[in-house]
């Protein structure tokens, strides 16, 4: 019996990815296929992160969340590394429904946010054999680090806050999930470089200005309460 390949581990960044929708409001799934090329090819991003917060996967229907989740693993498959789709939903049972399609479709996890971080990895290897890391989304560093050296190192602990990833690298990040790899995937690629081999003014420096981008384009809400994600 054939063995399958190990899979490829969890520790780059993850875009977020937009929603890509139609003038009348609905789905565009016609524009995914060069969306995959141009992270993949432009941005050197390789892991995507479906119908999460940045997607608006809470405002779409099931059938929406479906059919994106469905062109998101076709259109990069054998051009991605992973597509993990967020199943997280106000009903448990629809959560369950998309995690069974999800798995059904061939997506690599599924990710849904739970309760805090530390928590959630106590005993989750054991409640859960396919559990397979976090996505955390705060700035309580505290608690992240406390995650990072309480759980098994081949879990990936990958960070949410773009604008503070360089203080989750330092803490023992692997990765990182977030909307602006979509379009600076790039950059963000030269610090995770620069950290790597140590030139830690250097990861600085592109840190800064990362931030100083989002504070001129975007701004910075108040994001003390983001979720924290678990993947499986």
């Amino acid at each position: 019996m054939a063995v399958p390949p190990p899979r490829k581990a969890l520790t780059a960044l993850v875009a977020a990815t937009f929603t890509p929708m139609t003038v009348k409001g609905d789905v565009n799934l016609s524009v995914i296929g060069q969306y995959v090329d141009y992270l993949v090819e432009n941005q050197g991003v390789h892991d995507i992160f479906v119908n999460g917060t940045t997607g608006e996967g809470m405002s779409l229907s099931m059938d929406e969340r479906k059919v994106l989740a469905e062109e998101w693993c076709r259109q990069g498959k054998g051009k991605v590394d992973h597509v993990i789709v967020h199943v997280g939903c106000l009903s448990l049972r629809e959560s369950q429904e998309l995690a069974r399609h999800a798995a059904g479709i061939g997506a690599d996890g599924i990710s849904a946010a739970g309760i805090s971080a530390k928590a959630a990895l106590q005993g989750a290897q054991e409640l859960i054999p396919s559990f397979q890391g976090l996505k955390f989304s705060s700035r309580d560093l505290l608690d992240f680090d406390q995650c990072v050296h309480s759980s098994p190192r081949s879990w990936p602990m990958l960070y949410g806050v773009d604008e503070q990833l360089l203080s989750g690298l330092v803490l023992g990040a692997h990765g990182a999930v977030g909307s602006t790899y979509n379009y600076m995937g790039s950059v963000v690629n030269g610090m995770l470089a620069a950290f790597e081999k140590g030139g830690i003014a250097e990861a600085r420096k592109i840190q800064v200005m990362i931030t100083q981008f989002l504070q001129h384009s975007i701004g910075i809400a108040d994001v003390s309460n983001r979720k924290r994600e678990v993947l499986m």
